[in-house]
């Protein structure tokens, strides 16, 4: 029973709130010290247990004054006889006196559970009790003769009442453990004086009885109050959140009655309806939601959902709903539960809900950036990646043909390379609406990145179908182009595989397809082919390319180029990202966009990535402490095994900082082996080592890898820096979601490819961290990045 009582955390200090008395279980040894009281001098005994057993000792005063005045009636038959009637009036009044004295005393502890008690009040109190003890003693030991006389009757009463008393003062089990004991000894040491041990055996099981049931009542009553109080904190707490919600939070409460009609209607959820608390009362819940819906019956499916939630009296949580307020239309989030009268029927719903329109459009535009290249509006990798795996699988279900086009611009670079990247962009952006054109029912175009594209056919009806789209592609794109004033002519090459025959799987048919395009590029471009089990040509250059490429680290081919990263508003180098070059002793230099794919079809990018990472680690380790560096990872070696590993024994061979690396990887890597990706991932980062997000937005973009994994910078492609300086709402919005989103999630932004003033502003304009561009420098050499660090010093210090 002691186990039930708790005590106050913290120590003795006094509570100042209800939230402040916070109760834990206590021993039982512990409990028993503060029950009854023990004390020492300069100890303070809890405030709160203390609190709860004095308050309520003070409500009952006048009851216990007007017992132990009753009490001293019979008493004064008792030994009138013996003692005379002065001897028992001064008694008496003594009596009076001390139910007074006492009276008063517990009187000051009205406020107890409102202020600590001090060990002197409580002293005083306890000593009270034990001179009144000692009053009731007195004439017991005086007069041990008087039970013999015939008085029985009136002691009985007496003692009856005493023990009334005492069960009065149990709600403080010191004090009443204080009378008893001097009740009780006292009133045994008469009869043990005079050989009446039967006597002494009632009058020490009576008070030994006494005692037991003012423990008993005390640690119920105790056990009551805590419970009471524990209780009142929960409700007060509830109070104080609900109040909190509804002071600072966007969400507002609703509740419907058994009829699904608003009560009780809430200032924020009258605003969230665009009408008066009053005027909303008692109106149909979907009535008001649904708008014009409501009268023609044309409800969205989300309310429909709504409807039949409330209609079976179940639980939701998180729903979304389509509603209709003020004649627009909005998305709310809704959760309710059923709520119940005390007889347990059913009264209708309460819950919570807010307004998400603008969350669930910036969601909408997240995801379109996730499934859509921004610069040209059509579906990126991934979304073609999807539809050639449906064709495929169609195509096997049902025995007909898909096909896949890679599509490439003949002579795109060289536009790039003369006029910019701006005229390459708008060129680009005039091939996909070519494209678009050209399109059937069952056919998809897409982007897979630079000048490439793809076509996925889903429904291959006759052999002669691909060759027409192909040569239909080639005719189309090989039209000149007027882009800002310029006469543009490119050309386009088209490699071709048909599924389930060339392959039966997206990779492989995708690859076929590849190997069918480089030979077209072989041949010149502007021109078609289809795969060949025996098209070998552009194998053999890859081969020879491989070959080249396994000596390149032993014949020190490679080297690293640095491009400064540099703060948005300062200007300041704050880093710099590592670029691998490759000019090789037998074909000369080879483009990255080259030999990285093929390093990383055959794994040669693991070795080859552990030495850049190495030379980058040793390189950064002379710069300046502030300044880090960042170096591209492939998903070849995020699924390496020892990947961690060697990012530990760079670190440690070159004394580099682990918070001054930072590993950039895309979202390519989750696709093979996310989980595996992912826990190298979480690796790295428990050395305290940085991991960006590149390309974000080009490619396989999901808002899943940034809630899955804790990356330091998001990279924004140059193709939205373009589209937000040419004021693209649609730009300016991705730009603006994912900065805000990087800011959510305590994350920096970095915008890749400025060129110019006019993208500096923008990017300033929309909150970017961090700028990389050929405006604040091109890749350069070790010596080259160290002075130009110098230089950074040197002006930072003028």
């Amino acid at each position: 029973m002691l186990g039930s009582v708790f005590k106050r955390k913290g120590g003795n200090s006094a509570p100042t709130s209800a939230s402040e008395d916070a109760f834990v279980p206590e021993s039982r040894d512990g409990m028993a010290k503060r029950v009854m009281g023990k004390l020492r001098r300069g100890e303070e005994i809890p405030s709160r247990l203390v609190g709860l057993q004095y308050g309520a000792l003070a409500r009952g005063a006048w009851l216990r004054f007007a017992i132990f005045i009753a009490a001293a009636l019979p008493a004064m038959v008792v030994w009138k006889a013996a003692a005379g009637g002065m001897i028992v009036g001064g008694w008496f009044a003594l009596v009076v006196m001390m139910a007074l004295a006492m009276m008063r005393i517990e009187r000051t502890f009205t406020d107890a559970e409102r202020r600590q008690l001090g060990s002197d009040e409580l002293r005083t109190h306890l000593a009270t009790v034990g001179l009144a003890g000692g009053l009731w003693v007195a004439p017991m030991l005086i007069f041990p003769e008087v039970l013999s006389t015939g008085n029985a009757a009136q002691y009985a009463v007496m003692v009856m009442l005493i023990g009334v008393f005492v069960l009065s003062l149990s709600v403080v089990p010191t004090a009443a453990m204080v009378f008893i004991g001097t009740f009780g000894i006292g009133g045994a040491i008469g009869p043990a004086i005079r050989g009446d041990w039967v006597a002494v055996i009632a009058q020490l099981a009576f008070s030994g009885t006494i005692a037991g049931g003012a423990l008993a009542l005390s640690r119920l009553y105790l056990r009551l109050r805590l419970t009471e109080a524990s209780l009142a904190e929960k409700a007060e707490t509830v109070s104080l959140l609900l109040h909190e919600f509804e002071e600072n939070s966007a969400d507002w409460l609703w509740s419907v009655d058994s009829s699904r009609r608003v009560r009780g209607v809430s200032p924020r959820f009258a605003h969230a309806l665009q009408m008066g608390p009053h005027e909303a009362d008692g109106q149909p819940l979907l009535r008001l939601i649904a708008g014009d819906g409501w009268e023609s019956g044309s409800l969205p499916s989300s309310l429909r959902d709504l409807a039949e939630r409330l209609k079976r009296r179940e639980s939701f949580s998180n729903l979304m709903v389509r509603v209709n307020v003020g004649g627009r239309s909005r998305w709310w989030e809704l959760s309710g539960t059923p709520k119940h009268d005390e007889h347990g029927q059913f009264s209708g719903f309460r819950g919570v809900g807010s307004d998400v329109t603008e969350q669930r459009e910036s969601a909408e535009k997240i995801a379109q950036l996730a499934r859509y290249d921004q610069l040209t509006g059509l579906p990126n990798r991934m979304m073609l990646t999807e539809a050639l795996g449906t064709a495929l699988q169609r195509a096997e279900q049902w025995r007909t043909r898909c096909a896949f086009l890679m599509i490439d611009l003949d002579r795109f670079k060289a536009v790039n390379d003369t006029l910019g990247h701006q005229i390459g962009d708008e060129l680009l952006a005039q091939v996909s609406r070519r494209l678009r054109v050209l399109m059937g029912q069952h056919d998809t175009c897409g982007r897979l990145g630079g000048d490439e594209f793809a076509v996925v056919m889903a429904d291959v009806n006759d052999r002669n179908a691909v060759d027409r789209m192909a040569h239909a592609i080639i005719d189309v794109l090989s039209k000149p182009y007027d882009v800002d004033h310029h006469t543009l002519y490119v050309g386009a090459s088209v490699g071709s595989a048909i599924g389930p025959r060339d392959a039966r799987t997206v990779e492989t048919l995708m690859r076929n397809a590849d190997l069918a395009l480089y030979r077209s590029k072989d041949e010149g471009g502007g021109s078609h082919f289809a795969y060949e089990p025996q098209m070998h040509a552009h194998a053999e250059e890859r081969r020879k390319l491989e070959f080249a490429l396994r000596h390149a680290l032993e014949r020190d081919e490679l080297t690293l180029a640095f491009q400064p990263v540099v703060h948005a508003e300062t200007e300041q180098v704050m880093s710099f990202e590592a670029l691998l070059r490759w000019n090789s002793a037998e074909f000369g230099p080879i483009s990255p966009a080259k030999f990285i794919p093929i390093a990383e079809d055959t794994r040669l990018i693991v070795p080859i990535g552990e030495w850049a990472l190495r030379r980058a680690c040793e390189e950064a380790a002379r710069w300046p402490s502030n300044i880090r560096i960042a170096v591209n990872v492939s998903a070849e070696q995020m699924l390496d095994a020892s990947f961690a590993s060697t990012v530990v024994s760079a670190l440690a061979s070159s004394g580099l900082a682990a918070e001054r690396l930072e590993l950039e990887v895309t979202e390519s890597i989750f696709l093979r082996d996310g989980g595996a990706a992912q826990n190298t991932l979480q690796q790295i980062q428990s050395l305290g080592c940085g991991i960006a997000l590149d390309d974000f937005g080009t490619g396989y973009s999901s808002l899943g890898y940034l809630r899955n994994n804790r990356f330091t910078t998001i990279k924004i492609d140059r193709s939205f820096v373009q589209g937000a300086a040419k004021d693209s709402p649609e730009s300016l919005a991705i730009i603006r979601a994912v900065v805000a989103m990087a800011d959510a999630l305590d994350m920096t932004t970095t915008a890749e490819g400025v060129e110019s003033e006019r993208e500096l502003d923008r990017i300033r304009q929309l909150g970017c961290t961090k700028i990389q561009g050929f405006l604040f420098g091109r890749p350069m050499g070790a010596i080259e990045a160290a002075a130009l660090l110098a230089r950074d010093a040197d002006r930072k210090i003028a």
